[in-house]
Order: C-alpha cells, then sequence, then structure tokens
C-alpha cells in the first residue's frame, strides 16, 4: 500500500492533490509530498522490511509512486555505510564513517532522485523532460530517462567534467553545453520549456526528487540500527538530500521507527560558492545569490539554491554548522582518503573532510560521537579536475 496523501507548500501550507503534473506553488515555493502517516504508522511496520530487496524501493510505502509497474529502477540505493578507522584516527574521531553513494547507478547520488522524478513522469504520462545539471544529475536522468524511453533534454556548463557530458550523450540525451554556471543553464530550461513541451525537472521545481533523496536518512536509520548518528556531514550545492533526510527523520519519527533524537546536520560548500554558509552565519532565513562563483567541485558551484530557506531551517532545527573550504583543501582530502581508506572520494564529498578537521578542532565535535560523511559520487568522472596533483605510479622495474 503508498501512503502518499498530497503535496503541500511549506511556505505558504497551501495543498495540492496528488496524480496531477506540478512543479513549483504560486508562491513561488517548491512543494513536498506529505503521507498519510497515522495511517502508516499501523500498516507499514519497521519488521516489514525484513526480506525486501537492498534498494531504496524497500521503502516503497513511503515514495511517491502509485502503481508499482511506473517504477523505473537500475537497482539504486541501499548504498553501504563504511567504517573509516585509518581516516578517523588521522581526523581525531574513533567513530566516522562514510555513506558511500559512489555504488548508485551513474556513479552518485543523484540516482536517487532522478529515479523517482523520472518514475513518476512516467506514472503522469510525461513524454519529454528537461534538467539544468553541474554534472551527475544529468547522467543520472539521462539514463533513467532511456530506461523509461523517455526524451531527455540537458543543459551543462560548458566546463563539466568530460565523463558527466559523454554519459549523458550515451544514454542519448539531447546535450546543450552552456557558458556560464548551473543557474544560467537553469534560465534557459525555463524560457524554452513551454514552448517545447518539457517537464522542468530542476533541483526541488518538481516535488519528487527530495522523494528518492530522503531514502538516504532512512537507510542511515536501518544500517545504525534505527538509532541516528550524532553529526552527518553533507556536501550542499541544491541541497535537497540535506531537506530530503530532514523530512525522511520526521517522517520514521511519525511512523514510530525512531526516537526523537536528531543528528547535527553540517552543510559543507567550497569557499567559492558558499551562499548557504554565509547566510547560516548571518543569520538570515534565505541566502543570497553568490557572485562569480568558482570551484573545481562541479556539484557545489550553485550560486542560488531555491530551496535555500528549507536547507537553513534543518541546520538550525538540528542545532547544526556550515563549513566552507578552499579548493587546494579538497584536493588533499581525496588523496588523504585514498591513501588511508582506499576510497576515491568525488570532490563534493571530499571538501567534508578539511571541514569534520575544523570542527574537532575547534572542540564543536567530541571525539567519541558518531560520525557519517556522505561521499556523494565516484572520483572518476573527475579525473582532468584533479589534473597534475596526483601522479602516475612509477613503471615498475623491468
Amino acid at each position: 500500500m503508498n501512503y502518499l496523501q498530497h503535496l503541500i507548500c511549506p511556505k505558504c501550507r497551501s495543498v495540492y492533490p496528488k496524480g496531477k503534473v506540478i512543479g513549483l506553488c504560486v508562491c513561488g515555493s517548491p512543494l513536498l509530498a506529505e503521507y498519510d502517516l497515522e495511517a502508516a504508522r499501523a500498516g507499514f511496520s519497521r519488521n516489514s522490511l525484513h526480506g525486501r530487496a537492498p534498494s531504496m524501493w524497500r521503502y516503497g510505502e513511503m515514495l511517491p509512486v502509485q502503481k508499482t509497474e511506473n517504477i523505473v529502477s537500475l537497482g539504486e540505493g541501499f548504498t553501504p555505510v563504511l567504517r573509516v578507522e585509518r581516516l578517523g584516527q588521522e581526523l581525531g574521531l574513533h567513530n566516522l564513517y562514510i555513506k558511500e553513494e559512489a555504488g548508485n547507478p551513474t556513479g552518485s547520488f543523484k540516482a536517487r532522485g532522478l529515479c523517482a522524478a523520472v518514475s513518476m513522469a512516467k506514472e503522469l504520462g510525461l513524454k519529454k523532460l528537461a534538467i539544468p545539471s553541474a554534472g551527475n544529475a544529468a547522467g543520472a536522468m539521462a539514463a533513467y530517462g532511456a530506461h523509461a524511453g523517455l526524451e531527455s533534454f540537458i543543459f551543462m556548463p560548458a566546463d563539466t567534467p568530460t565523463a558527466n557530458i559523454r554519459e549523458a550523450e550515451v544514454c542519448g540525451a539531447q546535450v546543450t553545453l552552456v557558458k556560464g554556471l548551473i543557474t544560467d543553464c537553469g534560465k534557459l530550461v525555463a524560457e524554452r520549456k513551454e514552448k517545447e513541451g518539457w517537464y522542468d525537472v530542476s533541483t526541488l521545481k518538481e516535488p519528487y526528487r527530495i522523494e528518492g533523496k530522503k531514502t538516504m536518512g532512512y537507510e542511515l536509520a536501518e544500517q545504525f540500527g534505527w538509532e541516528l548518528p550524532d553529526v552527518i556531514f553533507y556536501p550542499t550545492g541544491g541541497g535537497t538530500g540535506m531537506i530530503g533526510m530532514w523530512k525522511a527523520f520526521r517522517e520514521m519519527e511519525a511512523l514510530g521507527w525512531i526516537g526523537p533524537k536528531r543528528p547535527r546536520m553540517v552543510t559543507v560548500q567550497a569557499d567559492g560558492c558558499a551562499p548557504i554558509v554565509k547566510a547560516f552565519h548571518g543569520n538570515q532565513a534565505t541566502a543570497e545569490p553568490w557572485q562569480d562563483a568558482h570551484t573545481i567541485a562541479s556539484g557545489l558551484r550553485v550560486p542560488r539554491a531555491i530551496g535555500d530557506f528549507l536547507i537553513l531551517q534543518a541546520l538550525r532545527e538540528s542545532r547544526g554548522n556550515a563549513v566552507a573550504v578552499p579548493d587546494s583543501e579538497l584536493i588533499e582530502a581525496i588523496k588523504l582518503c585514498g591513501r588511508l581508506e582506499g576510497l576515491f572520494l568525488c570532490p563534493e564529498g571530499a571538501a567534508c573532510l578539511p571541514a569534520l578537521r575544523s570542527l574537532v578542532r575547534a572542540g564543536w565535535i567530541d571525539p567519541d560521537e558518531k560520525v557519517v560523511v556522505f561521499n556523494t559520487g565516484t572520483g572518476l568522472k573527475y579525473l582532468e579536475v584533479l589534473g597534475g596533483e596526483i601522479p602516475p605510479a612509477e613503471r615498475a622495474a623491468s
């Protein structure tokens, strides 16, 4: 049974019926899917998860797709949580974990959100999807769109990592490279979508990508025996995953699956594009668009997030924090984690490590606390970004 009830605006509280093609609220805010949590508490227990497939669809009752035949799946979700003792020792922690999202289809956490969005597009009878992307979302939408038999139109900054561009092209998407940032790509989608008949799948401009992303929160709870960690570090561009996990924790408490304890949420951004960090420390309810955004972590190069107020709300409700790091430190972090743990982090995930180190040194994190860092994708997609920073192995003597 699926418990989706309706869509609701977190700003003006307007309610919209399920089963309709919709984007933003009339007030301009993103919409959130709401479920009948009272009925779900009675009919959907933690015990019912036993024996289910290890994918994000094990939580299907709390996902928006009404008919299982409309699920467009490539095996996404239920990625491992890895205890990284050597890295933890280096950073001064006894209980450090990495949630390794690189194992998703298309190599990143974007598979979760686009899987949910494309599945809903299929259920709603849509045929053409459009998205602005800094990289990984493009590959994910192209892959799921291809699997569903839908057309994908993708707009990416011209300096997007080559692997992301080729991935989208191989999956049959129509790719347009744009001289500018992801916000410039988004403007093109907005200008052309009505004429072209596209459904805009931009971050939080439709209500379903967040539902796929929230399953990271469900998984963390299940993987830690239904007790959430003390601190979560999350690399934040559009912030859908941060908002989604905070929503998941609320839902799980209402279901009776977890108690009231919440992790302290930490947003991590690059210092060349840190609108959420600036707004958080400036006690602002929303973030100002970042001028001259630049960072090698393409997923963090988001000058303005439409869900900024929801990200900031999660940070403050959780008594969390926000940290910006320079590109030079995230490159060093990629090498550090690779050398100590054999994990090739993406730049976005690696940015969490210097942020974590700084908060440990400041005493904001206790060495015995349970800390989870999200690595949102594989470093293999960013080889040209690393350039000459990691020298090739020397050829063995013959």
